[in-house]
């Protein structure tokens, strides 16, 4: 499950292998949700501030995740995305 991203204790990866629609996880301490690309649908829970956190990140990055998805439907290293700052 290769790491993109890492910010504010916030872990992001991509799974090789993974079922349409394109879609990323992410954890904050015990907290883990999958997030859809297109719509920013979220399954599981995250506390607010890092879910805001998160989502803010995601649409400033959507290309990028878009392309990493689409590298690791082809077994492809996905490429790191710069954190939020």
């Amino acid at each position: 499950m290769p790491e993109i991203s890492y910010f504010y204790g916030i872990k992001v990866y991509i799974n090789f292998n993974e079922h349409n629609p394109p879609h990323f996880h992410a954890q904050y301490a015990e907290y883990k949700i999958i997030v859809y690309i297109d719509g920013w649908i979220v399954e599981g829970k995250f506390p607010k501030r890092a879910l805001n956190m998160l989502l803010d990140w995601a649409d400033a990055h959507k290309e990028e995740l878009l392309e990493d998805w689409n590298l690791a439907m082809l077994k492809q290293l996905p490429n790191k995305i710069d954190p939020l700052k």
